[in-house]
C-alpha cells in the first residue's frame, strides 16, 4: 500500500501544470542565457578585430606581428570572461545559489591551489612571452625539437604549426629555449659548382653581374647578394658560394630561385657545370716484332 501511495503521489507530482511551466520556463531561460552568450562573443570579437584593424592603418607604428597576438589573446579573453558569466547565470536559473558556491570556489581554490603550480607557471609564462614579445603569431620559431609557424599563443599554452601540417602545442611553463628566426633577415647561401677546366676569373665576373640584377627583379632581397669566391676544391669540381641577404624567413625561396636563374644563365655564357667522367685506357696493337704498344687515354665525357 505505501508503495502505490508512493507511486501515486510522484505521478501526481509529474502532472502538475505549475512543475512542467517551471521547466519549460527554466529550459528558455537557459537556452536564452547561452544564445546570448554566443552573440556577445563574436559580436565582441568583430568589434575588436575592427579596432586592430583601424589601429594599423594610423600613422603610429604598430607591427603587425605583435597586432596579431594581441587580437589572438583578446579574442580568447573574451570568450572566457562571457561564457564564465553565462556558466554562473545558468546556475542561478536553476536556483543554485551562486554566492555560496562562489564562496566556495575560493576556500577551495585556496586549498588546491598548491597542487594547480604547473598551471600558474604557465599563465605566468605565456604573460610575460607577450609582455616581452618573445615572439608572435606569424613567426617562424623553434622551441624543443619542433620547429613552424606560430599559430596562437594563449595564457596557457601555445600553438605551433610545422610544415607538415602537424600542430605541435606546448604548455607554456615547458618552453624554456626559442629560436625566433622572424625577427631578423635571413641569409641564403647557394654554392655553384665549376668544373676544373672553366676560366674562373672569367666565371666570377659573369656571375657577379648576374648577381646585381636580382634586387630589381625580386622584392624578398634586401641588398644585392654577393659573391664570396671560391669556398671548396672538391674532387672534380670548384666550388663558389653566394650569399644573400633577405627579409626574414625568404631565404628557402630565393636559394631556390638563384639557382634556377643561374643555371639558366650559365649555359648561355657556355660557363661549363661540372658532372661525371670516365675514362678508358685501351692498347695499341703489338708491333711487327710482337712487342705492345703504349696505351691508349679514352675520354668518355658524357653524363653517367
Amino acid at each position: 500500500m505505501e508503495l502505490t501511495k508512493m507511486l501515486h503521489s510522484v505521478q501526481d507530482k509529474l502532472l502538475e501544470e505549475d512543475l512542467w511551466l517551471n521547466a519549460g520556463k527554466v529550459m528558455l531561460e537557459i537556452v536564452f542565457i547561452m544564445v546570448v552568450a554566443a552573440i556577445v562573443v563574436k559580436v565582441g570579437k568583430m568589434v575588436i578585430r575592427k579596432v586592430f584593424m583601424v589601429r594599423m592603418k594610423t600613422p603610429l607604428r604598430y607591427t603587425e606581428r605583435r597586432q596579431n597576438t594581441m587580437l589572438k589573446l583578446l579574442e580568447n579573453v573574451i570568450a572566457y570572461v562571457v561564457y564564465f558569466a553565462a556558466i554562473l547565470a545558468v546556475l542561478s536559473a536553476v536556483e543554485i545559489d551562486v554566492r555560496g558556491l562562489l564562496a566556495g570556489a575560493g576556500v577551495l581554490g585556496l586549498a588546491i591551489g598548491f597542487g594547480a603550480q604547473n598551471l600558474v607557471r604557465d599563465v605566468i609564462t605565456g604573460f610575460f612571452i607577450i609582455f616581452e614579445d618573445q615572439f608572435s603569431v606569424g613567426d617562424y620559431v623553434r622551441i624543443g625539437q619542433a620547429e613552424g609557424t606560430v599559430e596562437e599563443i594563449g595564457l596557457r599554452t601555445t600553438k605551433l604549426k610545422g610544415l607538415n601540417g602537424e600542430i605541435h602545442i606546448f604548455p607554456n611553463g615547458t618552453i624554456i629555449e626559442v629560436v625566433n628566426f622572424s625577427l631578423n633577415n635571413s641569409v641564403a647561401i647557394v654554392d655553384v659548382s665549376m668544373a676544373y677546366e672553366a676560366d674562373i676569373p672569367k666565371a666570377e665576373e659573369l656571375i657577379r653581374d648576374f648577381l646585381a640584377a636580382l634586387p630589381a627583379k625580386y622584392e624578398q632581397l634586401v641588398k644585392t647578394p654577393e659573391l664570396l669566391g671560391v669556398q671548396n676544391l672538391a674532387a672534380s669540381e670548384v666550388v663558389l658560394r653566394i650569399t644573400a641577404e633577405t627579409k626574414p624567413m625568404q631565404h628557402f625561396a630565393i636559394s631556390r630561385i638563384i639557382r634556377r636563374d643561374l643555371k639558366i644563365f650559365m649555359d648561355e655564357h657556355g660557363i661549363e657545370i661540372p658532372y661525371p667522367k670516365m675514362v678508358m685506357y685501351q692498347k695499341k696493337a703489338g708491333n711487327a716484332d710482337g712487342g705492345t704498344g703504349d696505351p691508349v687515354k679514352i675520354e668518355d665525357k658524357g653524363k653517367v
